[in-house]
């Protein structure tokens, strides 16, 4: 690693003030101090959000769930509230990476940093979840615009995660065994409105797919998506798994998916 200025403000308009003179701001850091590492990223300044205790925590508002953006993985997926109102986001953040990942990991830092494997993506775009900022809030189907990319300005920073709640969900994931990233994970949602199913880890980003949001909506059964047509062409081909093999995966997950969100 190389030399580079720490700061570890202890609240929000101090963060705002470091970023505006070009600071890089540290959630978890699971991505970022191994990219640093690897001199992928060399910020001059690393902001770290760890002292500010009012951007973590859990709580459930109206038909809600309320997630700070420090709030660790671990901590998701132990709060009694989220197992009982979105037991998917529950299991969800109970599979991501290992314990050490889970303990330092947070869900503002995943969903900024917006990985095509990632878990957390996933959930927020199912859930059809919004994403509050130090500046305005965002829906997910707007927030998410491909690899590594989404809809936050520059030095916006992520507050916390707005959860509805919904009647059913479930997430499955068939992981890579090292990284236990998604080859092609799953997480499906029986809404007021009809069923949203969001992919991650089988395209360059997490996606809808409104075929299966369609089977689904009708009969939320595994039955009903069995014969759904999953089009490979813009899914991932690599050593792990081919592009016909994702495409079936996705079917898959989706029906296990959909038999745990139905218990």
């Amino acid at each position: 690693m190389y030399a580079f200025h720490y700061q570890r403000p202890a609240n929000l308009p101090d963060v705002q003030k470091a970023m505006q003179a070009g600071g890089q701001l540290l959630a978890g850091g699971q991505t970022m101090i191994a990219a640093m590492k690897q001199r992928l990223q060399q910020p001059e300044t690393v902001v770290d959000l760890a002292a500010i205790s009012s951007l973590a925590g859990i709580q459930k508002s109206g038909q809600n769930i309320v997630i700070g953006a420090m709030t660790r993985h671990q901590d998701v997926a132990d709060n009694a509230e989220v197992q009982k109102s979105i037991p998917g986001l529950a299991a969800l953040a109970n599979g991501i990476g290992d314990k050490q990942v889970r303990a330092m990991g947070t869900l503002g830092g995943s969903v900024a940093n917006n990985d095509p494997a990632a878990c957390y993506p996933s959930a927020l775009l199912a859930l059809g979840a919004t994403i509050q900022t130090d500046r305005r809030t965002i829906p997910a189907d707007d927030f998410f615009l491909g690899m590594y990319a989404t809809a936050l300005d520059a030095g916006e920073i992520i507050t916390a995660v707005h959860f509805p709640i919904p009647n059913k969900s479930a997430y499955a994931k068939f992981k890579q065994p090292a990284s236990r990233y998604s080859l092609v994970g799953v997480f499906v949602a029986q809404t007021a409105t009809g069923a949203r199913v969001a992919i991650t880890g089988a395209s360059s980003g997490v996606f809808r797919h409104a075929g299966l949001e369609a089977a689904l909506s009708q009969h939320f059964t595994p039955e009903a998506v069995a014969h759904v047509a999953i089009d490979a062409e813009d899914l991932n081909a690599d050593l792990h798994a081919s592009k016909a093999y994702r495409a079936q995966l996705i079917t898959v997950q989706t029906q296990k998916a959909v038999k745990q969100a139905n218990g």
